[in-house]
């Protein structure tokens, strides 16, 4: 895998959070150990998964036994979600069908994600994370849509106050054009779920696995 543009995208991403962070101050809740945004399932898609299966190499080489603890919760979730898994559960990849993914992750909304330690209340692929955790906190606009900040962010804030931290995310598409290009490479375009990612090899080219 090519990482140069997705480090690429993170450093623009992650500026732009930063900034949102300094005007937020203490109105942002997020910091170790709260989990909020680390309970239920949400889709992500190739990028995502690659960058979590390279952080589980890393993970494998610096403390064999955490990835392993790791690889344990995905399989375990994988197991429980794969028999009403709307879409091809062999390799995690959700179908179409917008409604049947939100019923899906609504079912397993209590799940906690496997790369949660769940003793430390920390992301054991902190660095290797998907964009929606990166981006779940402060309120931020993608691809034109304004979203709301975390339900424990900003509590009090004026509306005022909750527009003037917002920031815009990738702005200039990179994201998408990282996309467009794997999938032009073969990467499939569907979205599937953390604990299928960490569980199958689906987002891997066989000459990277």
């Amino acid at each position: 895998m090519d990482t140069t543009g997705d480090r690429q995208l993170l450093a623009v991403i992650g500026e732009a959070l930063e900034g949102s962070a300094r005007r937020a101050g203490s109105r942002l809740a997020c910091r170790r150990g709260c989990t909020e945004c680390c309970i239920g399932p949400f889709p992500i898609n190739v990028l995502d998964a690659r960058r979590l299966r390279e952080g589980l190499k890393e993970l494998s080489r610096r403390d064999a036994d955490r990835a392993a603890r790791v690889i344990e919760r995905a399989r375990l979730n994988v197991e429980a979600m794969t028999p009403d898994f709307p879409g091809d559960a062999e390799r995690g990849l959700f179908v179409a069908d917008e409604a049947a993914e939100e019923a899906f992750c609504a079912r397993w909304a209590a799940e906690p994600c496997p790369a949660l330690d769940p003793e430390t209340g920390a992301c054991d692929l902190y660095d290797w994370r998907p964009l929606s955790c990166r981006t779940y906190g402060p309120p931020v606009r993608i691809g034109g849509e304004d979203l709301p900040p975390c339900r424990l962010c900003f509590v009090g804030a004026s509306a005022a106050e909750v527009e003037a931290c917002r920031v815009e995310i990738d702005p200039g598409g990179m994201e998408d054009e990282i996309l467009t290009h794997m999938e032009a490479e073969g990467a499939p375009r569907p979205q599937t779920a953390v604990a299928f990612a960490l569980a199958r090899d689906w987002g891997t080219p066989p000459s990277e696995a």
